[in-house]
């Protein structure tokens, strides 16, 4: 990794009786007496990676004497300087690759990518950009030490007046004061208002915000070609010594590989969340009596928790959520047939829920043996505000009101496929004028990362605490209760569905 010079000749026996020589004076200091108490106390200088501290002269050292020629230096003692100097620096590079691997987002890699950068460059502030050159994205720009405003300031310059634009686009070297170092792609501008060609916005920009150097290296790979590019600001004029440099540009090369898997990870989430929106409803029906809102979450593996609604004869509207096992397309896949084949049953005979779901498991059994699944469908008479409904191992409806916050009582049942004849009797519920039925997966329950008790307890704490305004509106208590059971987005990789349905 680090250029070390392949021949070095070393005389072993001079190496030898410099140390024994140096560790006799070494044990003489120690054993003889101290004659000054602030000695022992001296602070010590901090030890920075990469930086070799500060080292006074050795106490056994004495000042040569008038007249005599000074003693030749340990023919070891400058290879291990050098030798110590490149430890450190491994050291420093590894540590800082260590905490690259651990990110797992392209936003925390950039973050991460400026704040390694920052150190091993000496700058303050920075700046990552993040273009693929496919065009296919996603495209971001994230700042270090620098506020939303302040990037928005600095993209106002031309782009081929800046130097991460002129690696961005590929395009030569910029004014006489832009330095490339020889055998790289970096660019660095120690002095940006010695040069008397620099871009007059650019000039203004620099000068608001306080930046007189930057220094600009490219994220590229060699199999998926330009990624971004980052640069850090310097307050003054200056720019990185030739090991700094050196050190970066390793650092640069392995944070490119790691952004190009996520790149590609984010891309692949990406599609099976269109994949996952389009096997779901476009639009949720309108059925008089009744306002219906719905929240669906992806996890990351493209799991198969999904919801339906639908208008049904004589005004009554069928309500289903339901979760398939396992992840990734194949999930995806069944869902979609599952969620089609309801629909169908729903049609038919969507006023007995327990037919409905005796008919959805049977299918189940016989076309995907190796697969089980959750579900809950419900059928809803919004004139008489009276609702029919049956469950397969999911969890139970919750009901949202000015009176009342409560779990519907459901019996026990299996999943579907677990049993080779499922049936469960059906629960009927009277929800009041004003009153919201909230029908959840239990991946809003699993990402909170608690017990199932506790997960369900959160879960009726956030929806008694729905503002008194939210009530009127589905969407709104759904958006509260996503808000409040899950403040940070929750723990594991389970989809997420709320189907809110308000009785009026």
């Amino acid at each position: 990794m680090l250029d070390i010079a392949s021949l070095v000749r070393v005389d072993v026996v001079a190496v030898t009786a410099a140390q024994i020589d140096m560790g006799v004076c070494d044990a003489i200091q120690r054993n003889a007496p101290v004659e000054d108490s602030t000695a022992m106390s001296a602070p010590h200088l901090p030890k920075v990676a990469g930086i070799d501290p500060t080292v006074p002269a050795p106490a056994h050292t004495a000042e040569p004497l008038h007249g005599l020629p000074t003693p030749p230096v340990a023919p070891g003692a400058m290879i291990q300087d050098k030798l110590a100097g490149w430890v450190s620096d491994l050291t420093t590079l590894h540590e800082l690759t260590e905490r690259l691997t651990r990110t797992g987002t392209l936003h925390d890699a950039l973050q991460e990518v400026l704040r390694a950068g920052a150190a091993l460059v000496g700058a303050r502030r920075g700046m990552a950009v993040l273009e693929p050159a496919d065009g296919l994205g996603p495209t971001t720009t994230i700042g270090l030490g620098l506020a939303h405003a302040d990037l928005g300031t600095i993209e106002t310059v031309p782009r081929s007046a800046t130097s991460y634009g002129r690696l961005l686009d590929d395009l030569p070297e910029g004014p006489p004061a832009e330095r490339r170092p020889s055998g790289a792609a970096a660019v660095g501008v120690p002095d940006l208002f010695a040069d008397e060609g620099l871009d007059p916005r650019h000039r203004e920009v620099a000068a608001r915000l306080g930046y007189a150097a930057s220094y600009a290296v490219p994220l590229t790979t060699a199999a998926a070609g330009r990624l971004g590019a980052a640069v850090w600001l310097y307050d003054e004029p200056a720019e990185p010594a030739e090991g700094r440099r050196h050190l970066v540009g390793l650092y640069g090369r392995y944070a490119s590989e790691h952004l190009a898997r996520l790149l590609e990870l984010e891309r692949g989430r990406a599609r099976l969340a269109a994949i996952a929106e389009e096997l779901l409803p476009s639009r949720l029906p309108r059925v008089p009596g009744v306002q219906l809102a719905a929240r669906h979450r992806t996890g990351p593996q493209g799991g198969g928790d999904w919801y339906d609604a639908l208008a049904l004869p004589e005004g009554a509207l069928g309500m289903a959520v339901g979760s398939v096992s396992g992840s990734g397309p194949s999930a995806l896949a069944a869902m979609g047939r599952l969620r089609a084949s309801l629909r169908a049953y729903a049609v038919m005979e969507g006023e007995d829920p327990v037919a409905v779901l005796s008919d959805l498991e049977l299918l189940l059994r016989l076309t995907e043996p190796a697969r089980s699944a959750t579900a809950l469908f419900a059928y809803a008479e919004p004139a008489r505000r009276r609702v029919v409904l049956a469950g397969a191992g999911h969890a139970p409806p919750l009901i949202v009101g000015e009176r009342r916050t409560e779990f519907v009582e459901t019996s026990l049942s299996a999943p579907l496929g677990m049993l080779a004849c499922w049936e469960a009797p059906s629960v009927e519920i009277a929800p009041e004028p004003g009153e919201t039925v909230l029908l959840c997966t239990d991946g809003l329950l699993r990402r909170t990362g608690d017990t199932m008790d506790r997960a369900f307890a959160r879960l009726h704490a956030a929806a008694t605490t729905v503002p008194k305004a939210d009530r009127a509106d589905p969407g709104a208590v759904a958006d509260h209760v996503l808000r409040t059971v899950l403040p940070d987005g929750g723990r594991g990789d389970e989809d997420v569905v709320v189907l809110a349905a308000r009785f009026e």
